[in-house]
């Protein structure tokens, strides 16, 4: 275990710039903060290269045959690292994971994801996802950095247990079609009630922008258009809502 004293330490420095995507990207390297995190991530086989703990934190002690590097820090150093109000105690520098583009198959269940900004709403829309069994999701253009540190710990882990690929959308939605995956567009107009949706074996459902929605060349593109049925008088739902319902709805009549 090595122990950091200084705010002017090196590697605590090169931990904090972590808190922005070009030094993300740059390292392939990203924080995770708190306890079920990292133990989702040690679950899931992605690789720690540090981890640091508050002074008189536990660490758990299966951990510790992870091949990591264990730091300890006073609380102040732990404060300046976490990204949240309240640090948890533990925060690791984990290795991006790589994915195959290659994840769609005939019959599968995906979710395309066009310009979502909002980390909170990416990352809760992932772990939606991942509970109602997908196979794989896509990140399309615009949409916010999987990596983020409020988009990691909204997915509650989620980002661990399924595939997750940035692509371009309208390539994804091409291989769909080759596979003969129907492809369904969220839409507040020329759209089909979910309650009408037939009945599918596979599906590629595509969520947009927080304002724009989908892309109207996406939604071109789409088999169909869908809509969920409002009964009070709010003009549309969240995103991250909005894509649960249809999730669900698309299982049930799978």
């Amino acid at each position: 275990m090595k122990y950091i004293e200084s705010e002017s330490n090196a590697s605590l420095k090169q931990w904090k710039k972590l808190h922005t995507k070009k030094e993300r990207e740059k390292t392939r390297t990203y924080l995770l903060e708190g306890p079920h995190l990292i133990e989702e991530a040690i679950s899931s086989g992605a690789k720690l290269q540090h981890v640091v703990v508050e002074e008189n934190f536990e660490i758990k002690e299966e951990w510790l045959k992870e091949k990591f590097t264990l730091w300890t820090v006073p609380a102040k150093l732990m404060k300046q690292l976490s990204e949240t109000e309240k640090p948890q105690g533990i925060i690791a520098v984990c290795e991006m994971m790589e994915t195959q583009e290659n994840i769609l198959t005939e019959h599968g269940r995906f979710l395309l994801i066009d310009g979502v900004q909002d980390p909170g709403n990416l990352g809760t829309i992932i772990r939606t996802a991942d509970s109602a069994g997908l196979d794989g999701v896509f990140l399309g253009e615009g949409t916010a950095d999987l990596y983020n540190g409020k988009t990691v710990r909204s997915t509650q882990g989620s980002l661990f247990h399924l595939p997750i690929v940035k692509a371009d959308l309208k390539t994804v939605i091409e291989m769909c079609k080759k596979f003969e995956v129907p492809i369904l567009s969220s839409s507040l107009s020329d759209a089909v009630d979910m309650r009408e949706i037939p009945e599918m074996k596979g599906f590629a459902l595509i969520v947009g922008n927080e304002g724009q929605g989908v892309r109207q060349s996406l939604q071109n593109e789409s088999t169909m258009n869908v809509k969920i049925p409002i009964f009070g008088q709010a003009e549309s739902l969240n995103v991250s809502v909005a894509t649960g319902i249809l999730l669900y709805e698309l299982q049930r009549k799978r």
